[in-house]
């Protein structure tokens, strides 16, 4: 781990610390990351420079009532949590370090519109489908409790999480809509992350849920190691197989042939703009937050490959006059997930611990 900038970046050192050993009970040891893989080696100066513009740039959009994004995603709580991420890999805390403050507000809008269900959603604000915001809004709870001394965090935790857990389908996976009906794998994901996430912090977690998602996922995977949208079947792609590693990973499957064959289906899209006719523009940043995961977990060359392509590829894509990402979202949630990515060696936040 790169050395902390902060008294923010040590609180947060100490939180990770604390949960620890929830985070790795049942995880095999990482391959050890040699001298070239360490942190302060792969997050180049001008990778630095760049995420600082783009915390900066996020910074600067926050609104009053603590939500980010614009258009249609003005008030989209899984552009909130993504953001409140964004901040905290940079090893800022609630209500501690440079964008403790944004953090906070992060935690305040959330936390707001958590309803009493445990639904965490704004009613009327754009969304590709609620589902995804509830899942990344609790994966931000998740990752907030333990560093925040907010007495009603831990009850809205544990009811979005109950939420979660109560609308699994019969499949083993989820949708858009808080509903036992359909399942698709990029929805699956964000819920699968979730509640690993809340499992580390302390929230209960039923072993079935999990074991039915387990076995959800391996049933979308393709003869090609790639993975299916649903299981009525369909091609490979990349978004939703990076995911559907990411979701393996998340479940607590961090070897066999379904983890194998997905990390071989990943590496042959390794970010390269010089191979002709090579076209990842469909949900790029999604498809990329999880690949970086993914990858990340496998650790050895092909971490060590995938992270300069990734990261050279992001700085080539900057926007050049305000340091921001964009995306057909909005701009607030391409920046996320760009710095999410790029600080993704910092290895701070529990849920992306090895």
């Amino acid at each position: 781990m790169r050395p902390l900038k902060s008294a923010a970046g040590l609180i947060l050192a100490v939180a990770l610390l604390a949960l620890a050993p929830a985070t790795a009970a049942d995880q095999p040891a990482a391959e050890e990351a040699d001298p070239e893989s360490t942190a302060a080696d792969l997050i180049t100066p001008e990778a630095q420079r760049a995420i600082d513009r783009g915390l900066e740039f996020l910074a600067r959009q926050k609104r009053d009532d603590g939500s980010f994004g614009s258009g249609g995603y003005s008030h989209n709580v899984a552009v909130c949590g993504l953001a409140g991420m964004a901040f905290m890999s940079a090893g800022s805390t609630p209500g501690r370090g440079p964008y403790g403050k944004q953090v906070d507000r992060c935690l305040d809008f959330i936390l707001s519109n958590s309803q009493d269900s445990g639904f965490i959603d704004v009613p009327g604000s754009s969304a590709h489908g609620p589902m995804y915001g509830h899942g990344f809004a609790t994966l931000f709870l998740a990752e907030a409790y333990g560093m925040s001394m907010r007495a009603e965090l831990r009850e809205r935790l544990a009811k979005a999480v109950e939420l979660i857990v109560n609308t699994q389908n019969k499949e083993g996976g989820w949708r858009y809509q808080p509903q036992r009906h359909e399942a698709d794998i990029s929805v699956t994901i964000c819920q699968i992350m979730a509640l690993r996430a809340a499992r580390n912090a302390g929230i209960h977690v039923p072993r079935e849920t999990i074991d039915r998602t387990v076995e959800y996922v391996k049933k979308s995977q393709n003869a090609d190691g790639g993975f299916m949208y649903m299981l009525q079947g369909g091609t490979s792609a990349f978004p939703r197989s990076a995911a559907g590693v990411v979701a393996l990973y998340s479940a607590g499957i961090y070897k066999g042939p379904e983890i194998e064959k997905g990390l071989a289906y990943l590496m042959e899209s390794i970010p390269n703009r010089e191979i002709a006719g090579f076209n990842r523009e469909t949900h790029y940043f999604y498809g990329h937050y999880y690949a970086v995961q993914a990858l990340w977990h496998a650790g050895g060359e092909r971490w060590r490959e995938w992270y300069p392509a990734i990261r050279d590829e992001l700085l080539a894509r900057q926007r050049g006059d305000d340091g921001a990402w964009m995306d057909t979202i909005c701009p607030e949630y391409g920046t996320a997930m760009a710095c999410l990515i790029l600080q993704m060696p910092n290895n701070y936040l529990p849920i992306f611990q090895r």
